[in-house]
Parts: structure tokens; C-alpha cells; sequence
């Protein structure tokens, strides 16, 4: 049967088991899910992401409770110390998150379901892949996932981007778990690497493309020139649940097969497919 009465954390685990269909096992939600829009309606919201209401939460009975990396530790710390089950993932590639999947799927009994929901994932991303692989041209691309400090994408969004055909402009930040590790000391060093695409999701807040292309030296950089900023939401990219492996990685595979087509039909050209 597994657990009965889950609190999530963070949004993640709501959408996974929304999309296995045991939503009913859900008794309280993270206030920032917005995945699926249905679950705001119908579960009480009990924690942020750095905070939760302890009280709330032991008042809904939990049998499991599942949240997210090392900035939630206080809070599992908390609730263990009241005598609940807590389960912390810390899952940060693309792999990760489908194992993930997988393993929220068998803690809650329904393993058959989780399989054949991270496989169908799995075929997803493939058929981008696919895609990818006919492009002619593929773009830099600089992903900002703050602006003050500027702070670079996480690994599943680095990977992301590449699975879509882009070229990811700051790989070795990518493999950095904390978002203080990803922290651009020296804005100049995105001029220098002249992304040809830049995508901001600003975690919670509108990106602003304008104050993007104001910055000092940014007019030279190849995405300011060509007005290539764009905007993917937060809960569809920095989630590391469905919403990435399947809204997220579309929105970064329409974006560069864009840029590549206009390449293609003579715009100034990109990085091109080596022979």
C-alpha cells in the first residue's frame, strides 16, 4: 500500500505523483507549487522552501513526507526529531531525476506506473534529441538563473540545453550542486564566452531582458545584438521533476530551433554542426 498521508515539500514530488494518479495520498503542499494548477484548489499549503510550518504539518498526520537537497535539511531535521518519516532527495541531473521518478514511484507502491511514466520521459527527450541532431547551426547559450548576484543554470538545465541542441556556456558551473558555487563573480566573463542565446528564469521573479541588454558590455555580446533574451518561467525549467523533461526542455528546443532556422536562412551564423 506504502504511505497514505504525504506532505511535499517542494513541487516536484505534487507533480510526480499527481501524474502517477495518487494525488488522493497528497494531504499538504509546498505555497510555490504551481504544478498541476489543480493541486493549489485542494491541498493546504504548509511550507516554503526554506521554511515550513512545523505545527501544520503534524496536525495533518503525516506518514511521509518528502522534500528536497541540503537547504531543507533543518526542516527534515525537525520533523524527524517529532517522529515523522522524511524523505530528502537530491537529485540533480537528468538521469537523477528520472530515477527519481522511479523510486518516488515504489516508495508509494505503484512502481509499475512510476517505470512507465520515467520512460515515457525517457522517449521524450530522445525524440528532441533527435531533432537536435538535424540542426545546422547550434547556439551558445548563457542560462541566468539570478540576476543579483548572477548565478548559472544547475546540471538538469545544462543538460537540458544540450539534449536540445544548444552548447552550454558555463559547463563547469553546471556541475555545482549550491547555487553559491554558480555565482558569476565577474558578469565580464559572460561577454568573453559571447553566448548567442540567453534564457532567464529568475526563480519567482519576471525576467527583464532590458535590464539584461543595459548591462556594461553586454550590447557586444553575439544574443544582446541579435535580440536573442528570452524568458523560460521558473516552475517549468528549475523544478527538477516532469515539468523540466517535458515543458521546460520543449521551450529550450523551440527556442534554439529558431535561432538555428534563421541562421540557416542567413542571419549571421552560429556554431555549426562539425563535419
Amino acid at each position: 500500500m506504502g504511505p497514505r498521508r504525504i506532505v511535499c515539500l517542494t513541487e516536484e514530488p505534487t507533480e510526480t505523483l499527481y501524474a502517477l494518479g495518487e494525488q488522493d495520498r497528497i494531504v499538504g503542499i509546498s505555497g510555490f507549487t504551481v504544478r498541476p494548477a489543480q493541486a493549489r484548489k485542494e491541498k493546504p499549503k504548509v511550507s516554503a522552501f526554506t521554511s515550513a510550518k512545523i505545527g501544520e504539518i503534524l496536525k495533518l498526520k503525516p506518514d511521509f513526507v518528502i522534500g528536497f537537497s541540503d537547504i531543507q535539511a533543518d526542516i527534515a531535521a525537525e520533523l524527524i526529531r517529532r517522529g515523522v518519516e522524511v524523505w530528502i532527495a537530491n537529485h540533480r541531473s537528468v538521469d537523477d531525476i528520472l530515477a527519481y521518478i522511479r523510486r518516488l514511484g515504489a516508495l508509494v507502491g505503484v512502481g509499475d506506473k512510476a517505470d512507465a511514466c520515467a520512460d515515457d520521459l525517457q522517449r521524450g527527450l530522445d525524440d528532441i534529441a533527435a531533432q537536435a541532431a538535424r540542426l545546422s547551426h547550434h547556439p551558445k547559450v548563457y542560462f541566468e538563473e539570478w540576476d543579483d548576484p548572477l548565478i548559472t543554470g544547475i546540471r538538469w538545465v545544462s543538460e537540458l540545453i544540450e539534449i536540445a541542441g544548444g552548447i552550454e556556456t558555463f559547463p563547469e558551473r553546471a556541475r555545482e550542486s549550491l547555487a553559491k558555487q554558480r555565482i558569476l563573480e565577474d558578469s565580464d566573463e559572460v561577454i568573453r564566452r559571447a553566448p548567442d542565446i540567453i534564457i532567464g528564469s529568475w526563480c519567482g521573479k519576471k525576467f527583464r531582458p532590458e535590464r539584461v541588454a543595459s548591462r556594461a558590455g553586454w550590447n557586444d555580446i553575439p544574443a544582446v545584438r541579435d535580440g536573442e533574451l528570452h524568458e523560460i518561467k521558473s516552475p517549468l525549467i528549475l523544478q527538477p521533476g516532469p515539468a523540466a523533461l517535458t515543458d521546460g526542455v520543449r521551450e529550450l528546443a523551440r527556442i534554439i530551433q529558431a535561432w538555428s532556422a534563421k541562421r540557416s536562412e542567413g542571419w549571421p551564423s552560429g556554431q555549426t554542426v562539425p563535419p
